[in-house]
């Protein structure tokens, strides 16, 4: 980290140090913080925020760091919200179920629709000044649009930015195709890889897929951006801030004309 740091200043502003709940996390969490002071945000990043032992884990980094800006999650109900905020989180991130290679859902039964949640948590979040991340769930940017104009401050990307050069792994050739593996961070792949296997008493929630390899990143970005400036267009938003204030999201059975797909 240290090294990475000298040799990259100018990323440091752009990244947060991220970390489980458990003591050892809280060790290795400070030990970055203190040898890398650049580092101001951090994020708090657990499958489940529904505990006590999570708030107590926000409260205790909140005292330890107080001018670092605090990321925790994930949740989906707006209680929960105001909870990690009064407990000393800036930013919440919102998503149980939704990502492409998330199997939660159908392995435990728990989750909730991801645009309702946006909506819900945004409307708690921003009546304590707080902040939130649309984790999950989009497949295009017109899904993008619709989790900013739900209220999202920020929207997180998995599916829609795998394959690409700049994600890890390397490329797979089958019948002259070309692929890069993308798998969630609770699938069994992941755990082989950073926490030595599935543990007996629960089951891998995350799928293994290979993606399409797509080359650089910069023109998937370009089109997501594209896509914005038009919605906020269609919409009558002068900027992205203004976009949940333009928006007005009507139930259907259907988001395109498959006639020609």
């Amino acid at each position: 980290w240290t090294k990475f740091a000298n040799e990259n200043p100018e990323c440091l502003p752009n990244i947060a140090a991220s970390c489980g709940t458990s003591p050892n996390d809280f060790e290795r969490l400070s030990d970055v913080l203190n040898a890398i002071p650049g580092i101001t945000y951090v994020c708090l990043d657990v499958a489940n925020g529904y505990s006590q032992h999570f708030v107590e884990f926000v409260r205790k980094v909140r005292i330890a760091f107080p001018s670092h800006t605090i990321i925790a999650g994930n949740v989906v109900t707006g209680e929960m919200v105001e909870e990690l905020i009064l407990s000393g989180a800036d930013i919440i991130k919102v998503g149980i179920g939704p990502g492409s290679v998330c199997t939660t859902r159908m392995k435990t039964g728990v989750g909730y629709p991801q645009l309702s949640a946006v909506i819900e948590c945004a409307d708690a979040a921003h009546g304590l000044q707080g902040h939130i991340i649309s984790d999950g769930g989009c497949t295009c940017p017109g899904d993008v649009a619709k989790a900013f104009g739900a209220g999202a401050d920020f929207v997180m990307l998995g599916g829609m930015l795998a394959g690409h050069d700049q994600c890890d792994g390397e490329i797979i050739e089958k019948n002259g195709k070309k692929f890069k593996l993308f798998y969630g961070m609770s699938s069994s792949t992941a755990m082989q890889k950073h926490a030595g296997g599935v543990a007996d008493y629960r089951s891998s929630e995350g799928k293994t897929v290979e993606v399409p390899y797509r080359g650089d990143v910069e023109d998937t970005v370009k089109d997501i951006l594209g896509g914005l400036r038009s919605a906020c267009t269609y919409t009558g938003a002068g900027k992205l801030k203004e976009l949940p204030r333009r928006a007005t999201f009507i139930r259907c059975t259907q988001q395109l004309n498959n006639i020609y797909v």
